[in-house]
């Protein structure tokens, strides 16, 4: 028993032996009495070397033994000619991936070679490298596909790239973009929202109401105005004339209105990317009911919905080249509205709900302006008249004596909105260097506010009663351009 002990002692030795020496790790196979069987592997792929072919393309390598055998996996994807004891051609026939392994005389692995054969790029690279030469952009095939890597130095140089490689390639979901931007450009736009708006209201109607007897017959009068260009009557001023039973109500208004509305949003975004802004409110919107039945009486809940109204700006800057800026702006300005308003019984009460509409003005555009340039929105001028007069058939068309028996309501409604945009390619500002509108700012003492009405103190620096004039202020203020 010790002398089978001190043969397998010594077959393990030399196993480790032969492992230690040829690189790879044997494999038992089922243990026996005579003895152990080794599996060895003679090649595999955690020994090749990778290398990429184009189809069509080929690469020479000199070995540093004889080769006496030679194993391709996939010779239709590439293919190995021997053209003498140690020197190989590889040739790439399609896309796709397979190996090649190199034996000598003794079956002992020289070499192998993990092969991908991709698209041939170099025509890629060539125009890419006469398209923009200041770029730092590389190509790699994945597949059938390709992937360009690198950095641009802007997102239209990137962008560029891109399609320059999709036109080549001839399918655009074969390329795959991976190139960073050295740098990305920031883009400040300053915006200026004005709209004006001058409504113009009159009504004027008589109404009758009383009777006249005529020898045993009896005339009853009884109109009133209906008023229905603007759906009812805006004014409770009134005129009354009591004649023999008979009563005459004037009803007469004029009303003139103006709106304005000014904002100045400022907005800072990554070229390429959007950036949006809202001054203004919401207001709630029934959007359904919904009630437990099971419960007695029933339980109601309503659903709310709020609706957005203000000034809108939602713009989205691509820097092209220094100074160059392609930018899509949309701007909207909303107000709540009494027209076309929508009036809704409130269930189980006698109360309603008045839903107002909304009025709004959009504007949508994409232009290429400079850093500093200003697009103008302008010529949105709307005006609108709307006359009705109402009145009893007959009578109303009688001379002089007719406006007794009719109603003239008028509106006019005039709108201009005007939307200046202005981008800058900006870049950062220590925090030292900008201001707050409280900046100065001090609460008045409790005499100077009880006898001179004052609701803070002078600005600037204390014991100063007179600030200097801005004229002589020669600091750095506002944002920084380039």
């Amino acid at each position: 028993m010790a002398k089978h002990r001190a043969v397998r002692a010594g077959l393990l030795m030399t196993l480790l032996a032969t492992a230690a020496l040829t690189g790879s790790a044997p494999l038992h196979a089922a243990d026996t009495g005579a003895g152990v069987p080794v599996i060895q592997v003679a090649a595999s792929e955690a020994t090749s070397r990778f290398i990429p072919l184009g189809i069509g393309k080929s690469v020479a390598i000199d070995l540093p033994a004889d080769i006496k055998d030679v194993l391709v996996a996939d010779p239709t994807i590439a293919n190995a000619v021997v053209r003498t004891s140690r020197r190989v051609y590889m040739i790439g026939v399609k896309v796709g991936q397979t190996n090649i392994f190199f034996f000598d005389a003794a079956g002992k692995q020289i070499a192998g070679f993990d092969i991908a054969v991709t698209r041939d790029l170099n025509g890629v690279r060539a125009a890419l490298k006469q398209a923009m030469p200041d770029a730092n952009i590389r190509i790699e095939g994945v597949g059938d596909g390709i992937m360009l890597s690198g950095s641009a130095a802007s997102a239209a140089e990137s962008q560029q790239a891109f399609d320059l490689a999709s036109r080549l390639v001839g399918d655009g979901t074969k390329v795959v973009n991976g190139i960073t931007i050295r740098g990305r450009d920031q883009v400040m736009l300053k915006v200026t929202v004005a709209e004006v708006r001058r409504d113009v209201i009159k009504q004027l109607g008589v109404d009758l109401s009383g009777s006249f007897n005529v020898g045993n017959s009896a005339l009853n009068l009884n109109t009133q105005n209906a008023f229905s260009a603007v759906g009812q009557t805006l004014s409770e001023t009134a005129f009354g004339v009591s004649w023999k039973g008979l009563t005459a109500t004037l009803r007469a208004m004029d009303r003139a209105g103006v709106l304005r509305t000014l904002a100045e949003p400022n907005l800072t975004a990554i070229s390429g990317e959007t950036a949006s802004f809202v001054a203004g409110g919401e207001f709630p919107i029934p959007n359904g009911l919904s009630c437990d039945t099971t419960k007695s009486p029933p339980v109601c809940q309503s659903q709310i919905d709020f609706k957005k109204f203000g000034v809108g700006l939602t713009f989205t800057p691509v820097v092209l080249s220094e100074g160059r800026i392609s930018l899509k702006v949309m701007t909207e300005v909303s107000d709540l509205s009494t027209d076309n308003a929508l009036t809704l019984t409130v269930p189980g009460s006698t109360q309603s709900l008045t839903i107002p509409s909304i009025s709004t003005r959009r504007a949508e555009t994409t232009v290429e302006i400079p850093s500093g340039g200003s697009l103008t929105l302008a010529g949105m001028i709307q005006e609108k008249t709307k006359q009705q007069i109402n009145g009893v058939p007959g009578l109303m068309q009688v001379p002089i004596l007719g406006a007794l028996f009719k109603s003239r309501d008028y509106i006019n409604n005039q709108t201009e909105l005007v939307v200046i945009v202005t981008p800058y390619i900006v870049r950062a500002v220590a925090q030292k260097q900008l201001s707050r509108p409280d900046d100065g700012f001090a609460d008045p003492s409790d005499p100077s506010t009880a006898l001179l009405g004052r609701l803070n103190r002078i600005y600037g620096e204390p014991g100063n009663a007179n600030p200097p004039p801005a004229a002589d202020y020669h600091g750095k203020y506002g944002f920084i351009l380039d």
